[in-house]
């Protein structure tokens, strides 16, 4: 029994992993970026500039193929007193300024702020920009958010990959080959859960889950019993580590969840009995055509 689902999802997750092209691609325009506002900020070129990777490539969630890079870039703190003596969205100024800087490396790119971010678009991939000031010791850091008139944020963005580190090892390594499966269920269904949400989702399931210390083998079940917590989530509240705030999770979501949930028990029942074809139809209407059908 079962003969299919190893291969299945072993296949499933290889093929969510980016090319060297890709990482070489998305590695080297994040560095450009931060390159070029450590010389506009710093006054000096280096090659290790300011700033740091977060978001799925920080957290080794990322799916092929990618979106976008996001990075944060530390500021200098006297960058933060002068804005503070601005009238009006001295958040939105902050991401004007830091886009003009970037425009003067990059002319020929599409550059715009957008809420918290400067979006910066080659041709190949988007790099998103938080412009950021060191708010502690412990990590955490003021970003913009242009929003409402304008915000500082307090964020933690290495407490959350610390989180998902951890999770991930309390359980096999099956942290994160699950949250980019389900990243690919949030594409191809338009599923209205972020990224950063389903990640966390995954991390709070998987180190209290029955199978976490097995592998492909049991991955029909840990799709099926991972919808089936996830539907008993609607207009849940959960914390964001770091920073402790907390977000509702609301219930937009959650039709989309109970239709996986039904199609992830009927495929389970046919990995069962071994009808490989009937279960990859079964899976393939929750992920769409990235997960196999013919395994065997």
């Amino acid at each position: 029994m079962w003969v299919g689902v190893r291969r299945r999802f072993r296949e499933f997750h290889e093929s969510l992993q980016l090319s060297d092209n890709q990482r070489d691609d998305g590695n080297g325009k994040q560095l450009g970026v931060r390159s070029a506002l450590h010389r506009a900020y710093y006054d000096e070129s280096t090659d290790n500039p300011k700033g740091f990777v977060v978001g799925s490539w920080g957290k080794g969630t990322a799916v092929a193929p990618p979106n976008d890079v996001d990075i944060f870039f530390e500021l200098p703190v006297d960058v933060y007193h002068r804005f503070e003596s601005y009238i009006g969205n001295k958040q939105s100024a902050l991401l004007q300024e830091v886009r003009g800087h970037l425009l003067a490396t990059y002319s020929q790119t599409s550059m715009r702020g957008d809420g918290q971010v400067v979006i910066v678009g080659f041709n190949t991939i988007t790099v998103e920009v938080v412009p950021a000031f060191r708010y502690d010791d412990h990590g955490r850091f003021l970003m913009p958010d242009t929003n409402d008139g304008g915000r500082w944020k307090t964020v933690d963005p290495l407490a959350e990959i610390a989180y998902i580190d951890l999770a991930d090892r309390q359980s096999s390594g099956n942290v994160r080959p699950l949250a980019q499966m389900l990243k690919i269920w949030k594409r191809e269904r338009n599923v209205p859960l972020k990224s950063y949400q389903i990640e966390l989702l995954v991390a709070d399931f998987l180190p209290t889950y029955t199978y976490r210390q097995h592998d492909y083998f049991y991955y029909d079940w840990f799709m099926r019993d991972f919808f089936t917590w996830l539907c008993s989530k609607a207009w849940a509240d959960f914390v964001l580590p770091g920073t402790f705030e907390t977000i509702n999770l609301g219930n937009e979501w959650l039709s989309k969840a109970e239709t996986a949930r039904a199609c992830a028990e009927q495929a389970c029942g046919y990995e069962h009995d071994d009808l490989t074809i009937l279960a990859g139809e079964e899976w393939q209407k929750i992920f769409g055509g990235r997960i196999p059908i013919h395994v065997l």
